[in-house]
């Protein structure tokens, strides 16, 4: 015998959902118009260079930036890739996480700050984070597709919500964690609030909000290759496209080429923190 659930939240939601499918198509329309544009020019700046020039320029920056061991792990990460013959799929990837982590930064950066000078903010914004981060990533997906339909634009959305609970709590232990004498000799000091928070208070909360930023990232490459599922593209796609054919040799270059990718992110931004 089944029974009735007394309380639906998706019988509570699905007409909110109606509704705004209504009247706020253009609202939406607009949206997945800048998501796919900005999308669109990562993706295309990361193809435009054929594989062996665009592996050889990374393998430089990182060089550059954080030594011959980080370019030699970088060289291994893309000959992963592009062995497996998934390099645009990979780059598909790269750009829908690097599009994805800017815009939960630029969200969740600005919202830690408020967060850690207001305690008030804090308490509100506590539950909502704890519940954002409970509830399952896939689901995420289903209000973004009911509303943007399948591909990149609700993957990506997705991705962005899932990656700012991280990225926001960690900004705010951060600048909790700045000594309040800095914060006052700057003041003391005739600085301004800009001139506190870019001269005092970022530097000294360097390395904890890099940290924040290294789980955003690693998260949203996680989400996005569970967004495979609603047509996301890239390598979740590929993954995705061994499961349902039963293709074990798919799936497996696949996985190794998101493996190959999460391991250069992590390191790279972990390097980051030394």
């Amino acid at each position: 015998m089944t029974g009735t659930a007394l309380f639906s939240p998706g019988a509570m939601v699905a007409p909110v959902i109606g509704w705004l499918n209504t009247n706020a198509h253009g609202l939406f329309n607009a949206i997945s118009v800048a998501v796919e544009a900005s999308l669109g020019l990562v993706e295309a700046a990361l193809l435009v260079i054929p594989a062996p020039f665009m592996a050889a320029l990374i393998m430089a920056l990182v060089l550059w930036r954080q030594g011959r061991r980080m370019a030699l792990l970088a060289a291994i990460c893309m000959a992963v890739a592009g062995g497996a013959g998934l390099w645009v799929a990979t780059m598909q990837t790269v750009a829908l996480v690097t599009t994805s982590v800017v815009i939960a930064v630029a969200t969740a950066f600005p919202l830690g700050i408020l967060a850690a000078r207001r305690p008030r903010l804090e308490a509100i914004l506590r539950p909502v984070l704890d519940l954002m981060q409970t509830v399952p990533p896939w689901v995420y997906l289903i209000p973004a597709v009911m509303i943007f339909s399948l591909g990149k634009v609700p993957a990506m959305l997705a991705t962005v919500i899932y990656g700012i609970p991280p990225m926001l709590r960690i900004t705010t232990l951060a600048f909790k964690g700045v000594p309040r004498e800095l914060v006052e000799l700057g003041a003391a000091s005739g600085a301004t609030p800009l001139q506190t928070l870019t001269k005092i208070e970022i530097p000294s909360a360097r390395k904890t909000l890099l940290l924040g930023l290294n789980q955003c990232i690693l998260l949203s490459l996680a989400m996005v290759v569970l967004a495979g599922l609603v047509g996301a593209g890239g390598l979740g796609a590929e993954v995705t496209r061994g499961l349902t054919r039963m293709e074990m040799g798919l799936g497996l270059r696949s996985g190794l080429a998101i493996v190959a990718v999460a391991i250069f992110l992590d390191r790279i931004s972990r390097k980051a923190l030394e």
